[in-house]
């Protein structure tokens, strides 16, 4: 496994994040341990997960399930930097209350407790905002974090989902009352989807913050669909299957993967070591369902892309251009 430092902080994480979304709703905790006990001993030391995943009237569920493993001993604890959310109503559905939800100093205060109880540790690594909360001032969610920070309850904060503007204003406020501000953002970037480059990934940059892809396959789109869907019978489903029934997009997904068979590389892997070339991208979000899909994803980081190859991929998938040239003179 190779590592790097988390944006502009001391901390070194590995170049793949284990995406834990998928424990509990579609894996189960035994399957769910061996993951993280593969993922642990190929060197991945980077855990992402969030309050919410379990969804449903079984949010929190995911946390919990970490906070088992945590709890078999063995070093689990003391060799994973742990990231974890906040934002989303934690009620059960169809019971949401009042300031259980978003970003106030009450609900940050509330949520971090019930993280660290579910997750069966006394502190974590990484305490990511989910969205961005347009009624709650950034002086106030700052008062919380040092707040935090001060308790040793978190030790960094992070950002998920937000716009280059908020990084700024965010990172601003944190300067001038003398915070340490955010130090990564979590967002939406792969191949297909590359509008961050704009305005996201820039201002993280300026900032010293570490950009974390979530999605990095697009929903499965750039993990070898039409492939499977003629050699495995494996239909596209979801958002792949939504996306591909564009005439345009399929094409473009088509030419893909005809320009990665013709090097001999498997799409999914190839996806994922694109974005590892990406400049400010600290590593991205993989998702294992199983312990197959987890070693796929470790292949990636060994994998070296070819000028041709990448020079195929931005010709197929091009960027949205620098920002303001890419709308303006």
């Amino acid at each position: 496994m190779k590592y790097t430092q988390l944006g502009r902080t001391g901390l070194k994480v590995s170049r793949l994040v284990l995406g834990t979304m998928n424990f509990g709703p579609q894996t189960d905790e035994a399957e769910s341990h061996a993951i993280m006990d593969a993922a642990l001993g190929a060197g991945i030391n980077f855990f992402d997960t969030a309050n919410v995943y379990g969804w449903g009237d079984n949010k929190g569920r995911t946390e919990q399930i970490i906070g088992t493993w945590f709890a078999q001993g063995g070093g689990r604890r003391d060799k994973v930097v742990l990231a974890t959310k906040v934002y989303g109503n934690m009620g059960s559905d169809g019971d949401s209350w009042p300031n259980h939800d978003r970003l106030s100093a009450l609900n940050i205060r509330r949520a971090v407790d019930a993280s660290l109880k579910r997750l069966q540790t006394d502190y974590i690594d990484l305490y990511q905002f989910h969205h961005i909360d347009r009624r709650t001032p950034v002086e106030e969610i700052w008062q919380a974090v040092d707040t935090l920070i001060a308790q040793g309850k978190i030790l960094y904060a992070g950002s998920s989902n937000f716009p280059g503007w908020k990084i700024a204003q965010t990172n601003e406020t944190a300067r001038r009352l003398g915070s340490y501000g955010l130090v990564s953002e979590q967002c939406l970037y792969n191949l297909a989807e590359r509008r961050a480059e704009m305005e996201v990934i820039p201002a993280a940059q300026e900032y010293g913050l570490g950009v974390i892809p979530w999605s990095p396959l697009h929903g499965g789109l750039l993990g070898g669909v039409i492939k499977k869907e003629t050699t495995g019978g494996r239909r596209a489903s979801g958002r792949s299957a939504d996306a591909l029934a564009n005439t345009k997009v399929r094409e473009q997904v088509q030419a893909y993967e005809d320009l990665l068979a013709k090097h001999d590389l498997e799409p999914g892997e190839a996806a994922l070591a694109w974005l590892l070339t990406r400049p400010g991208v600290t590593g991205p979000i993989v998702g294992p369902r199983t312990a197959e899909q987890l070693e796929s994803a470790l292949r990636a980081v060994e994998l070296e892309l070819g000028e041709e190859v990448l020079a195929g991929l931005d010709s197929i998938f091009p960027g949205p251009g620098a920002s303001p040239e890419a709308f303006a003179w």
